[in-house]
């Protein structure tokens, strides 16, 4: 089976992390992205997958050198000129899509995360027979985004509805797409919207079902989603994974900790952290609903919650960082500094406080 994972453009909502690395490749509970991904696509039998992409391929094509071998699976680029859109990608590598075996494959969105339930999926779509099967997700405020309209008998998709006014469902798309290689004849190799101009018509014909994700789901395309999806992957692996996750007396809640990193006396670490491999946290040091990323150093007393810092910065003594503060990699916070919302650019040094959320340059 094949998978295309549409790894997309330049990632402005989440930086300063893809100022280092592609939005796919900035890590997510200790490794990219796109590896959790890459990881339930084989688990549920796919054994090639395409990235999609058309940013920084040359450290996407090291990404595939690092891991192809280790995942026993064959990953390849398709590169776009242009953006092409969701569907555009899909007529662009066709040739790899359709291998003329007559499986479906599996196409999703790179900055979702899930429980990936996809063999489920395949079981749904082959028994409902249609062209497509969308996998979609409950949301409390759906006129924040398009909603599917779907038949709850039969699960048949019977229109979408962009930000609607007034209630007409609560389930919204959730970038987990399966397709059987007949929906290739229907896009165009041209700048495509998959969502807008191929569901709606395969939708007309009564050939486009919808599968209620279940378990959590979050684009974790900006800051405040991505902790969100955090707290959200971490109380999966609690519940389906404990042995996966941190304890002792310093841990409170779910805290994922790589097997490397270094933690000193008297911390109180949680809820909801990760903190990354090489990663120093000495002595003293208080973190919640935080990420901390690979070479990451936390000096004596400091204080990090609901932020995220980058790969090999550096807090120090007595700081504080809190509100959403994201820092690029290489950031350098100096002792006793207070952060309440910055966001700092890779390979800066911070001396002074950041009393209200803005860019430091």
């Amino acid at each position: 089976m094949k998978a295309l994972i549409l790894v997309g453009g330049f990632g402005t909502r989440l930086r300063p992390l893809t100022l280092s690395v592609p939005k796919p490749l900035v890590d997510f509970a200790n490794k990219p992205m796109i590896l959790h991904q890459i990881e339930a696509l084989k688990a549920a039998g796919v054994d090639e997958v395409v990235l999609a992409i058309n940013y920084q391929p040359e450290v996407m094509l090291n990404f595939i050198k690092e891991y192809e071998p280790k995942l026993g699976i064959k990953i390849v680029c398709s590169q776009e000129k242009e953006p092409m859109g969701t569907a555009g990608p899909l007529a662009l590598a066709r040739h790899i899509l359709d291998d003329g075996s007559g499986d479906p494959f599996f196409v999703l969105n790179s900055d979702v995360i899930s429980e990936y339930p996809l063999t489920q999926m395949l079981d749904f779509h082959k028994a409902k027979g249609g062209e497509c099967t969308i996998m979609v997700t409950k949301v409390e405020e759906p006129s924040k985004y398009g909603v599917v309209v779907l038949d709850e008998a039969t699960a048949c998709v019977q229109r979408f509805v962009e930000k609607p006014k007034v209630f007409v469902g609560n389930k919204i798309n959730a970038g987990i797409y399966l397709l059987n290689a007949a929906v290739l004849n229907r896009i165009e190799l041209r700048p495509t919207s998959i969502e807008k101009e191929v569901f709606p018509k395969i939708a007309a014909e009564n050939k486009l079902f919808a599968m209620v994700l279940p378990g959590f789901w979050m684009d974790v395309g900006q800051p405040r989603d991505y902790n969100s999806g955090l707290r959200l992957y971490l109380e999966s692996l609690r519940q389906n994974h404990p042995d996966k996750l941190a304890t002792g007396k310093h841990i409170v809640g779910s805290v994922l900790v790589d097997e490397s990193a270094r933690i000193g006396e008297g911390c109180l670490i949680g809820p909801d952290v990760s903190i990354g491999p090489g990663c120093v946290i000495e002595d003293g040091v208080r973190l919640s609903r935080c990420t901390i990323m690979k070479g990451v150093r936390i000096s004596k007393h400091a204080c990090v919650t609901g932020s995220i810092v980058g790969w090999h910065s550096t807090v120090g003594q007595w700081a504080r960082l809190e509100n959403m503060t994201v820092l690029g990699e290489d950031v350098h916070i100096q002792d006793e500094v207070y952060a309440n919302g910055g966001v700092v650019l890779p390979h800066k040094e911070i001396k002074a406080n950041i009393l209200k959320p803005e860019i430091i340059m």
